[in-house]
């Protein structure tokens, strides 16, 4: 995947990924674990952001944990909404609040170690 392999320098761990650009998906396996509905619904997500402003949507995990959504597009792509895009991912982190907290949860357990005790 060419147009993902920007995403191997990126600080912490790639969740998954989506470019408009060739029309593909990326999901790490390393976080297989996930259960299908989950999955499901970040390629959605994922897919659905992409088609509607273009470029490539990233979701990772910072070394802390905290699920990141970032947007890039190609230098000269003219039809990228760039402002279409932040208020997107606003949007995105305003309806998901419970869902992106809950993957944070899982990261935070099962990668960094912390206990749930902890909350």
């Amino acid at each position: 995947m060419d147009t993902f392999k920007e995403m191997e320098g990126l600080e912490g761990k790639v969740l998954c990924a989506a470019s408009a650009y060739d029309k593909k998906y990326y999901f790490n396996p390393e976080f297989d674990r996930l259960t299908s509905a989950i999955k499901d619904e970040l390629q959605i997500m994922c897919v659905t952001f992409t088609e509607d402003v273009g470029g490539i949507l990233v979701v990772r995990y910072s070394p802390e944990g905290e699920l990141l959504l970032e947007t890039q597009a190609d230098e000269g792509d003219l039809l990228y909404d760039d402002i279409g895009a932040g208020l997107k991912i606003s949007k995105l982190q305003r309806d998901k609040v419970e869902f992106f907290e809950q993957l944070e949860l899982f990261y935070r357990v099962f990668y960094l170690g912390e206990s749930l005790d902890a909350e």
